[in-house]
């Protein structure tokens, strides 16, 4: 239903989603630019759902996308916005980080796992809790980053509350580095490795990777890329190149789409991560192959992390009040909306997780997985195939 009490309906009625456009502003907005004035139109109490759910509503939209490609203006401004908006100063990148990730810790603690993992989780079974799967993809990529023996060193970029550092340097003996630009996380990683049996190998530093110095045997980066932008993809591998020393080995987990390169939503952009940005695989891979390192394995998560924000956003909505009291309806509005479009990407859309390994030599690892099977359980872990 429209501000003018008109209404119409469209297919047959399953599922049965109703909604009520209580401005005409916004339903000009809704045509000119769908994806960003959808989310703002929620957002602000301007779009109601009275029959069905957000998830519904943006699950059915998914469906039904694939030949409404947007208006001819909202093309020309994703097309500008993809070269315009991707410097990544440090400063800007520091006010980027402080946008979303110095909220209240409370927020997060509200429906993260109690290690505060906020990236995709590795679902081995279906019925895997949340804090299960999260356990299960930090030991997925130790596997993978081949922590063979005590005392390598580890560089964590973007090493977001201390978790993965923690069970690197805890369960392998590692000596890490976390770096992050967020002061909170900074703040809480470093109480954390002050509480660590493993403190006297653990060190969160507050800056920026592109001013640290290697050499490391290791490099780990979890939901970091995302953030770099895609002009900076081969100072990224450069820099990577430069700070892993000549047997070392890198894992990079990062979303990205699985067709051809494009802008993120530009609500997520706005509202939730400025300066973020989804990599296509064409775009790391070009970037990836002067910077002179070897893609010596990759694997796509497909469906972990639509499982994952559907344990996030089921816990987000049972705290619904407690979020309201941290902040404001409107708040709890976009982040609701953040939620159900990103779940709804990874199940309906091309967004998908992957995790690249990178070495500086092509025959630094064995030439199959079996040592990767055999670091994260053996054989009783390699018969269960995750999702």
């Amino acid at each position: 239903m429209n501000a003018k009490g008109q209404s119409e309906t469209f297919g047959d009625g399953t599922p049965h989603v109703s909604i009520r456009l209580t401005s005409g502003w916004s339903e000009a907005a809704l045509l000119l630019n769908p994806p960003l004035a959808l989310g703002e139109a929620y957002m602000n109490g301007r779009l109601v759902v009275e029959e069905g759910s957000l998830y519904e509503l943006l699950d059915l939209l998914a469906r039904n996308l694939g030949s409404t490609p947007g208006t001819r203006l909202h093309r020309l401004s994703a097309q500008i916005g993809r070269f315009r908006k991707q410097a990544n100063r440090i400063s800007r990148a520091q006010r980027n980080v402080a946008h979303h990730y110095d909220l209240s810790p409370a927020l997060y603690d509200l429906f993260l796992d109690n290690d505060r993992q906020y990236s995709c989780a590795y679902f081995r079974h279906p019925d895997d809790t949340l804090e299960q799967a999260q356990a299960q993809k930090k030991e997925h990529i130790a596997a993978k980053l081949m922590l063979d023996r005590p005392g390598l060193k580890v560089l964590d970029i973007g090493s977001g509350w201390g978790g993965m550092a923690c069970y690197l340097a805890e369960t392998f003996g590692a000596d890490v580095t976390g770096v992050t630009l967020s002061r909170e996380q900074y703040t809480y990683s470093v109480e954390r490795a002050g509480q660590s049996p493993a403190q006297e190998r653990l060190h969160f530093e507050l800056c920026d990777y592109r001013e640290l110095s290697g050499p490391f045997d290791r490099i780990v980066s979890v939901g970091m890329f995302e953030h770099v932008g895609k002009r900076n993809y081969p100072e990224f591998f450069g820099k990577l190149a430069g700070l892993l020393n000549e047997e070392g080995v890198a894992l990079i987990h990062s979303i990205g789409y699985s067709d051809t390169p494009a802008p993120i939503n530009p609500f997520i952009r706005k509202y939730i991560f400025p300066g973020a940005d989804l990599p296509s695989l064409s775009e790391v891979f070009t970037a990836v192959e002067p910077a002179g390192l070897f893609v010596t394995d990759l694997e796509f998560l497909r469906l972990h992390y639509a499982e994952t924000l559907r344990h996030w956003r089921d816990r987000f909505s049972a705290q619904a009040d407690k979020v309201r009291a941290l902040y404001d309806d409107r708040f709890f509005r976009m982040w609701e909306f953040y939620l159900v479009l990103c779940e709804v990407g990874f199940r309906r859309r091309t967004n998908i997780v992957f995790q690249m390994q990178l070495t500086r030599q092509i025959d630094r690892l064995p030439i199959t997985r079996d040592y990767m099977f055999e670091n994260e359980g053996g054989e009783n872990r390699n018969s269960v195939r995750p999702q």
